[in-house]
């Protein structure tokens, strides 16, 4: 199984110069992958921008986002965004979308909350015209840049309704799911499955899933306040709850790892709830 790890840009107040030093010490040790989320109404940094930064800071690891909120996006820039952060990384983006949870998003850019999987439907079908060269729009002529993997970034599609899991069978090069129970992410997992092949597609869609943590003395409380935070959405209760969920220690990471490992899955990626640089290199000691 391949581990990444996310930045810390959805954590309010972290600095220009922990974002970027994380993304070089990420690089140079043993992740897969840099991953960073997705909000409109929070204080955390854009993801497609600062994919774009680490893109400049880092050679091998792979740029996801873990996921993107697309609905709240024009598809045509989207498009045109994600293969330029492409060509800059040298074809190391990994595009994970969905339709997101919280109304607010979409109100804040005028959206449309009740009819965000229709809108991602089609704005699915339009990136991947927009990629392979296609008019947007009969008569426009073609958006580039030509992104460096063929056909487009890989694309995976993070759901938990059955309707929408079933869309990353059809579209995506894989699905994203939560952490939490594994055996429930590979009863979602098998029903991309099912959809894929449903399809005609060959070989199969690649499985990842990603979790929060906070390491080290002290980090467990901040860690699990930050979770707390921005889960308030979900309610005071469910917040409460995703914020026990924060992995805390060695054995906690491990017990992941082993346990999704034994379902399949190809890639972990955890997600960090503290801004603490050694962060890294505490994750990493457990991983390497």
């Amino acid at each position: 199984m391949k581990i990444g790890i996310g930045l810390p840009a959805n954590i309010p107040g972290v600095s220009r110069d922990s974002v970027l030093e994380w993304a070089r010490q990420a690089d140079s040790g043993p992740f897969s992958s840099v991953g960073i989320i997705d909000r409109v109404v929070y204080p955390n940094w854009d993801p497609l921008i600062t994919l774009a930064a680490a893109a400049a800071v880092t050679q091998r690891v792979r740029l996801m986002t873990t996921i993107l909120i697309a609905p709240v996006r024009d598809a045509t820039l989207l498009a045109k965004q994600a293969a330029s952060i492409d060509v800059l990384a040298g074809g190391r983006l990994t595009l994970g979308l969905g339709v997101g949870r919280r109304e607010d998003d979409y109100t804040a850019v005028s959206g449309r909350f009740d009819r965000r999987g229709k809108r991602f439907e089609e704005q699915l079908a339009l990136m991947k015209r927009v990629w392979s060269g296609e008019d947007p729009v009969d008569g426009t002529g073609a958006v580039g840049p030509e992104p460096i993997q063929s056909g487009g970034p890989e694309l995976l599609i993070g759901a938990f309704a059955p309707a929408a899991i079933k869309r990353a069978g059809r579209w995506a090069d894989g699905y994203l799911g939560g952490g939490g129970d594994p055996q429930a992410a590979l009863a979602m997992y098998d029903t991309v499955v099912e959809e894929w092949k449903s399809c005609g597609r060959n070989g199969r869609p690649r499985f990842v899933a990603t979790n929060a943590f906070a390491l080290g003395p002290g980090a467990a409380d901040r860690g699990a306040d930050q979770y707390r935070h921005y889960n308030q959405f979900l309610g005071a209760e469910a917040a409460d709850q995703a914020a026990q969920r924060v992995l805390t220690s060695s054995e906690d990471i491990r017990r992941v790892i082993q346990e999704f490992d034994q379902v399949g899955l190809d890639e972990m990626v955890f997600l960090p709830q503290v801004t603490d640089l050694d962060q890294v290199d505490k994750l990493a000691e457990i991983v390497g």
